[in-house]
Order: structure tokens, then sequence, then C-alpha cells
């Protein structure tokens, strides 16, 4: 299935000169699930309605990487849109999308980064407008420069989460534990602007999807019984339509 991120990752490695060898690449990989073939995850893929939408900006490698969560999210939301990020340029088609009338951007970002006056903490509705959520996808330490370095986004309102749970990312750490990953992160603000039955369903795609990554990477066979997938399974169950009479 092609997506935004896929579509970004290919267009990375034209640009290569050289072959991208991700942790463990000796194992072949699916090309859509990113996870070794034997331990492939997208028969559990959801796919959901949202009103919200998401617009990710991505350092450098990230859409190269296996573990990169961006990915995850635009598995689940169709409405996603990726674009690489530079220094020295910005896309067109990313300046359009946020001058685009349809859309209600949002900066997602640590509000004491930023002045007081931009951050904002709920997600309000704007008639006729839906909310496209940008988020920096990174490193801490790369978002950061990011923020600082890209004069476009200074315009926008910043959404300043304050999740109050550890991150429960297990495939990259970060030296702080109230760090998000970027898929948890996107959970958080499909809950804010009303997509319940979206952000549950990232949620456990995650959740689903880091089993079989770790499986993978441990040589074991993923338990397909345990409550990740039994709790993915639900969900999938109650998207499906009923059989005809």
């Amino acid at each position: 299935m092609s997506h935004a991120v896929s579509r970004l990752c290919a267009e990375r490695l034209a640009r290569s000169s050289k072959p991208f060898l991700a942790r463990g690449s000796r194992d072949p990989r699916c090309p859509e699930c990113r996870v070794a073939l034997r331990h492939c995850a997208c028969a559990w893929r959801p796919r959901v309605d949202a009103h919200s939408a998401f617009c990710l900006l991505m350092h450098d490698i990230e859409p190269l990487k296996p573990s990169n969560t961006g990915w995850l999210i635009a598995d689940v939301v169709a409405d996603t849109h990726a674009f690489g990020w530079t220094r020295t340029a910005v896309e067109q088609g990313l300046l359009a999308l946020l001058d685009d009338p349809r859309w209600q951007p949002f900066l997602v970002f640590p509000g004491e980064y930023v002045a007081s006056e931009r951050v904002v903490s709920e997600v309000p509705r704007v008639a006729g407008r839906r909310p496209l959520f940008i988020l920096l996808d990174a490193t801490w330490t790369e978002a950061r420069k990011m923020q600082r370095k890209s004069p476009y986004l200074d315009r926008l309102p910043v959404l300043s989460l304050q999740p109050e749970q550890l991150s429960r990312y297990r495939l990259r750490r970060s030296t702080r534990g109230e760090h998000l990953c970027t898929a948890e992160v996107a959970a958080l603000c499909l809950e804010l602007a009303g997509d319940e039955c979206a952000a549950n369903a990232l949620d456990a795609w995650l959740d689903v999807f880091s089993q079989h990554y770790l499986a993978a990477k441990r040589h074991r066979a993923p338990d397909l019984q345990d409550p990740a997938h039994l709790h993915l399974q639900a969900l999938l169950d109650g998207t499906r339509a009923p059989a005809a009479d």
C-alpha cells in the first residue's frame, strides 16, 4: 500500500548514492510494514476514518528507518502528508498545504519553546476547516533545530501536549522518559480532536507493530493471542461491515 511516507522513502532512496542499511538488514523485510518477512504485521494494519489530518516534516533519513512510527500514522489516517525537511529550502507543496483553507494547521510542540500567545492546549472547532497536525518527525535534538530554523511555521498556533503517562515505545530510547514517539503524539492529537476511533486504532497498531518488530529482533514468534493483538483484533472486527443477508 502506497502512502505519503512510503513515497517520501522511495524519493529519498532514489537520491542516495549508496543503499541505506538498517540494523538487522540481513533479514529480508516486508516492503509494506518494514518488519522481517517472517514476522510481517500487514494483516493487522487498521484503516479508519478520521476528521483530522497530519503533516509530517521528516528529518533526512527518518523515512528510511524501519522503526520510524510516522509510517504507522500514514497506515491508519488516509489524510497524512509527508515532506522532507532541510534547513535551506522548503517545498512549495508544504506551503500550499499550510495555506489551504480546508485545513486549520497546528504545530505540535512543547509550549515552553515558543511565545506563550501561540500556545493552545485544546483543538478548537473552526467552521469549515479540519484540524491539520504538523509533527516534526526526528530525534528531540533534531526537532528542536527544525523548529528554530523553519520560519514558515512561526505563524501557526502551537498545540502543547501534557501526556500523563510515560512513553510505551520500546524500539528506540529517549534520554527523557516523558518524550513520546511520533505515533503516540499523533494518537493524543486525534483524541483531543474527537477522533477517538482513529486514536484507539493508532495506539493499538503501534503496540502490535512493536510486538512484531521486537519478536523479529529476538528471533521468536510473536504471540498473536497477547492483549495487544486481541485488542487490535476487536477494533478491526468492529470496523468491518456486517455480511450481507
